[in-house]
């Protein structure tokens, strides 16, 4: 696996969202990307970081960008996930932890993997703007937006 740098193409990928639909980041390409990878549906810092995704919604989409959520459960998890806090934007189901890995974003804990909690900012042209590995689920969205405002000057 290459390295990860900003500049340089994001990995493209294929996954299903939660509601079985195929979506791949670069029919994404024209717009930016926020592309979240998260451990686990319905746990507390998964729920404060998709909450917060989707209360700020409007200032992510008024920036020409997209929120895509990643984590290895399956498309019914999620889509009971996107149900219960009602969340308007495209959770995908990466079960074998491909995509994840990709991006250097799986941890394989013995008996079960999950993803580990890191963000992407993908530019308009597909090329990665921007990594976050140390992720503070309550605060990343107004860093997510701080950077964004930034990187679109």
């Amino acid at each position: 696996m290459n390295a990860l740098e900003i500049g340089k193409p994001a990995p493209d990928f294929t996954l299903t969202d939660q509601h079985h639909q195929p979506q791949s980041l670069s029919q994404m390409k024209g717009k930016w990307v926020v592309l979240y990878f998260y451990p686990k549906d319905e746990t507390p810092g998964c729920i404060a970081e998709a909450c917060s995704f989707r209360d700020n919604i409007v200032a992510i989409k008024a920036k020409n960008t997209v929120v895509i959520g990643v984590s290895v459960d399956n498309n019914e998890s999620h889509e009971l996930f996107a149900e219960n806090h009602q969340l308007p934007f495209i959770l995908l189901a990466d079960p074998k932890g491909s995509v994840a890995k990709k991006y250097g974003s799986l941890r394989n804990l013995v008996l079960f993997k999950i993803a580990k909690r890191h963000s992407f900012i993908i530019d308009p042209q597909g090329n990665i703007a921007k990594i976050y590995r140390d992720v503070n689920p309550k605060l990343h969205v107004a860093e997510i937006l701080k950077d964004l405002k930034s990187l679109q000057k």
